[in-house]
């Protein structure tokens, strides 16, 4: 069995969206897909609020409703005479949101009965079992938290059931100051889907706090990764959101190097699995698909000047024969046995704000000049992968372009006469306009 898997990553420069950003030119590249794999850096501003005190979770809140919205509520299925109508109704639904439990209201309502599909489902005995249905508002009156009891029912031979209207549920979903990522699926594929985890890594001082505080030490704060891992079928599955060491200096590249290899080894997912002859990985080089998406930071070795010129005229083969990620990947220091497609389109690093220019052809001083570099990228491990389009949009929101990959993915679907667990999503949308604070294409940003 193939699926078509949609990955997808934004350096968003610590700016929160607003409801005019439609995310759906860019989600539906090539058509829909199965499983949607969302990553963003700097999610929120790096300053010693986010970094040292308490992170902001309100961003990921309104990126969590704009991507809901670009699944499950497309331009052909709405008519775009009544766009402004649908939002000044969605106003009179108040009640449901407050600033506060945003983020954990939302992602309890576009979730899945996380309780289960956190769960070990290689073996099941038939069974029942009835759970009572929470409604959203409740969710909002117990400061966000669902209880254990939310409600389901199977049978030997019982279908799953939907609460969720849309046709994609959220099932995952992590933020780490300013790392976020969260993953989406079709609703049909839920009741396939078990040992879901979550783990997090740090570094710079999210690993070891220092006593140096400014903009490179918020900066640091927000390097790691997130990682989620499950199992479609029989098939298990990672995907690595990271945001790796900044600089163009002579040398870190190498710290960035290290950041993967900090990463690869310190990633531990929690043991879930009840089957005893069972090997549900616990690291991610051990699962049979892994994708890596984020900023990873690689920069190109050479200088300003000799980069403006090889862009002018569109030499990307040149400039790529300077790409620190293929360099040491090339040498084997970094990404050893990894893939990545082949790139076509020009440097998505750095912009000026709302511009096609580089940010370097807009200033004047050379300590604030960033070299165009390929810093956001998608890259794979493992058999039964291959890549249909690797593309950026060309959003004007962030100083980063955003990248994405397409992917068809082999899944075992064999059972060996195995019973599945079914499972429930909850909750039914909670408009934009209670959320975000007005509607354009996400290319014209």
């Amino acid at each position: 069995m193939q699926r078509r898997i949609f990955v997808g990553t934004w350096n968003v420069a610590g700016k929160s969206p607003n409801i005019g950003l439609d995310l759906q030119d860019f989600l539906q590249v090539g058509g829909y897909s199965d499983i949607y794999v969302l990553g963003f850096q700097e999610i929120v501003p790096l300053n010693a609020g986010n970094v040292l005190v308490m992170e902001d979770n309100e961003p990921a809140a309104k990126w969590l409703a704009l991507i809901s919205q670009a699944l499950n509520e497309p331009r052909d299925e709405v008519d775009d005479s009544n766009v402004s109508i649908y939002y000044k109704e969605s106003r009179s639904t108040s009640g449901l949101f407050s600033q506060k439990s945003s983020f954990k209201v939302l992602s309890k309502n576009y979730s899945v009965d996380n309780p289960l599909v956190k769960t070990c489902n290689c073996e099941v005995e038939a069974c029942g079992v009835r759970r009572r249905t929470r409604k959203p508002g409740e969710f909002v009156d117990s400061g966000g938290s669902a209880s254990d009891e939310e409600c389901y029912s199977m049978s030997h031979h019982g279908s799953y059931e939907v609460r969720n209207n849309g046709k994609y549920c959220l099932i995952a979903s992590k933020q780490m100051v300013g790392i976020f990522l969260a993953v989406w699926v079709r609703s049909e594929l839920v009741q396939h889907i078990g040992h879901l985890r979550m783990a997090s890594v740090g570094r710079g001082i999210m690993g070891c706090l220092g006593n140096k505080v400014d903009r490179v030490t918020y900066l640091s704060a927000s390097m790691g990764c997130i990682a989620m891992s499950m199992s479609l079928h029989r098939t298990t599955f990672c995907f690595v959101c990271s945001h790796l060491t900044s600089g163009e200096k002579e040398g870190d590249e190498l710290k960035r190097n290290a950041d993967v290899a900090e990463i690869l080894k310190s990633t531990q997912f929690p043991t879930i699995c009840k089957t005893p002859d069972s090997q549900i990985p616990e690291k991610i080089l051990d699962h049979d698909r892994v994708i890596w998406l984020g900023d990873l930071n690689y920069r190109i070795s050479l200088s300003y000047h000799d980069a403006r010129t090889l862009l002018e005229v569109n030499d990307w083969d040149a400039l790529l024969d300077k790409d620190q990620l293929m360099t040491e990947r090339e040498a084997g220091r970094v990404f050893d046995g990894w893939k990545e497609g082949k790139i076509f389109f020009a440097p998505t690093y750095k912009y000026w704000h709302n511009s096609d220019a580089y940010a370097g052809e807009m200033t004047k001083s050379k300590r604030k000049r960033r070299t165009p570099a390929w810093c956001d990228r998608i890259l794979w491990y493992g058999n039964g992968i291959e890549q249909l389009q690797y593309i950026r949009g060309e959003s004007r929101f962030s100083d980063h372009r955003p990248v994405c990959a397409v992917f068809k993915a082999r899944v075992d679907n064999s059972n060996n006469g195995r019973h599945r667990k079914r499972y429930s999503s909850v909750g039914a949308g909670i408009p934009l306009d209670e959320i975000m604070p007005q509607r354009h294409s996400f290319y014209e940003y």
